[in-house]
């Protein structure tokens, strides 16, 4: 009689037998298609467009969805193309990349670098350049819908897969999402994105259980006073000197208002007021941003800005109908939270595909991303935005022996192992597509 544990014992190997043949059909597929996704991925780097301009990228988006026989929209929501492929009963997985460059002049010295100059939506011209990655993330993500198409026998579901627009803007997302991306199309069962690390290893990838990315909001601050001769500063109420007072006082927020376990930044980054050295100006401007994890932590922070700037108005002598106009921006980017459950599954679908030792635990960021938008609609969809090394190991030796970092994000510098990169982040997007359609 054959034992019942023999039997499960048989079962078990011939599924790691299984997996272990899909994880090799997965890696050579993957390489097959970095070496098509490289060439797309220089071309995207020679052309970069600015956000909400994103008009040739929709379009070779568009065009390569449609090559892989994907069911295609174009213009939704603005620029963003949507691409759905159906392949039998199972989960629907979405997949989103991001499109826009940024207003910088390239100095990489790459022969394929950015020499485009683009208009500005106040009129002015800038030179524009992929140093976000963006490049790299539609390549890769060109790169995985490619390999899921060859390899539609190893899984059953929905792709539902997005090129969104203006990423960096913070507005693609929502306009996406308020287009009817989670109605006119299958509802994700999961979402799931990348975004490359300068300061990861190709090769490598970066996870994170919970906040990935800082919320972000913008706040603009109009002091009023009352203007004259610098000649003269006892008959003017001086904005400049309310002004700073604010700048000063806001920096107690965070050290004495907020938990020292709670996340916030507070940041003056523009103060702008008075036009010659003598004359004592009628208002004086200023921009903030914010960054935050916590809904509950970035109400306080917004309250105490309020408070703090009527007050030092109130010091200065100021009447009421000329207190400080403190304007929060509707326009925000919510923080980026990732499944816990989610990220643990990946985690294990990307040991197989590339190695536990090349999993990083990384910590979160301060920085915006609009990802997390996709995960605050009422339809609660698990996401998992997943850190893709993107720094040659040879180079972070070096850089590491001269105590020097690897030129961050927004850099015009910005130099990513671009072949590495890619290849790594086919191998485990795929992995992990196929790893939730099978579970």
């Amino acid at each position: 009689m054959i034992s019942k544990y023999f039997i499960i014992l048989v079962a078990m190997t011939i599924q790691l037998s299984a997996f272990a043949q899909i994880t090799e059909k997965i890696r050579n597929e993957a390489k097959i298609q970095t070496e098509y996704s490289l060439k797309l991925c220089k071309y995207l780097h020679q052309n970069p467009e600015l956000s909400f301009h994103e008009f040739e990228t929709a379009k070779r988006m568009a065009a390569e969805l449609k090559d892989a026989g994907f069911d295609v929209t174009e213009h939704f929501g603005g620029n963003s193309v949507v691409g759905v492929l159906k392949n039998g009963d199972g989960p629907v997985i979405m997949l989103r990349t991001d499109m826009d460059a940024l207003p910088i002049q390239e100095k990489t010295g790459f022969e394929f670098a950015s020499t485009k100059i683009a208009e500005t939506k106040d009129g002015d011209e800038v030179a524009v350049m992929h140093a976000c990655g963006h490049d790299i993330h539609m390549s890769t993500w060109t790169g995985t819908v490619r390999t899921l198409a060859t390899l539609k026998d190893e899984w059953k579901g929905t792709l539902l897969v997005i090129a969104q627009q203006a990423e960096e803007f913070s507005g693609g997302a929502r306009e996406a999402i308020d287009a009817g991306l989670f109605t006119k199309f299958p509802t994700p069962d999961y979402a799931l994105a990348f975004h490359i690390n300068p300061e990861l290893e190709s090769g490598k990838i970066g996870l994170v259980g919970g906040p990935v990315f800082a919320g972000v909001k913008t706040v603009e601050i109009t002091v009023f006073g009352k203007g004259g001769h610098g000649a003269y500063p006892e008959k003017c109420i001086d904005p400049i000197v309310i002004a700073s007072r604010i700048v000063l006082d806001l920096q107690t927020i965070v050290s004495r208002e907020i938990s020292p376990l709670e996340p916030i930044v507070v940041t003056v980054g523009s103060i702008h007021g008075g036009t010659r050295p003598n004359i004592i100006p009628n208002e004086v401007k200023m921009e903030l941003t914010l960054r935050y994890y916590s809904d509950e932590a970035i109400k306080k922070v917004i309250a105490a800005i309020k408070r703090i700037s009527k007050s030092a108005a109130q010091m200065a002598g100021m009447p009421d109908d000329k207190l400080p106009d403190v304007f929060v921006l509707p326009v925000e980017t919510p923080p980026v939270l990732n499944n816990s459950e989610l990220s643990k599954k990946i985690d294990g679908f990307a040991s197989e595909i590339i190695g536990t030792e090349n999993i990083v635990e990384t910590s979160p960021a301060m920085v915006g991303e609009d990802f997390g938008k996709y995960g605050r609609t009422p339809e609660n969809i698990p996401i998992c935005l997943i850190w893709l090394g993107s720094t040659n190991p040879e180079l972070m030796k070096e850089l590491n022996a001269k105590g020097k970092k690897p030129f961050p994000l927004h850099s015009p510098n910005l130099n990513p192992d671009y072949e590495k990169t890619i290849e790594t982040g086919i191998k485990v997007m795929v992995g992990n597509v196929i790893g939730l359609m099978r579970k």
